[in-house]
């Protein structure tokens, strides 16, 4: 079970940061999951958001976040964060997290939501003027 933490409103131009624990047997080796964000707003299919490896050591961002978007883990806390900073109006959107299973050698590939094994419920991010 994933569950995703510190959503809610902020202004534009501010910053959030949101949070997704890990929880239960199958997500008890969390440091074998590589780990996703992706959103959807209103009207619009779901998008990729950013990614991150198992270790930390790599990470992927969408164009429409690079450079104001960060993606972190701490794997002793079994957490992922998304610290996301310079938030414009588009931003808003429901905001979810997925784990991967790294464990089975596979390559990865951080925008494809079929890789994904685990999701969060999502939690609402709304960016005002």
């Amino acid at each position: 079970q994933l569950v995703e933490s510190g959503g809610g409103l902020v202004q534009a131009g501010g910053s959030q940061r949101l949070s997704c624990v890990g929880f239960g047997h199958s997500l008890s080796t969390f440091s074998m999951y590589h780990m996703g964000w992706f959103r959807q707003a209103p009207g619009k299919e779901r998008e990729f958001v950013a990614g991150i490896t198992w270790n930390g050591a790599d990470t992927d961002y969408a164009d429409s976040v690079k450079g104001r978007f960060t993606i972190s883990r701490d794997n002793s806390e079994k957490t992922v964060y998304l610290q996301m900073n310079s938030l414009k109006l588009e931003d808003t959107a429901v905001y979810r997290c997925a784990a991967d299973w790294a464990g089975d050698g596979t390559s990865w590939y951080p925008r494809n939501e079929m890789h994904y094994d685990f999701w969060g419920q999502g939690m609402q991010v709304t960016v005002y003027s």
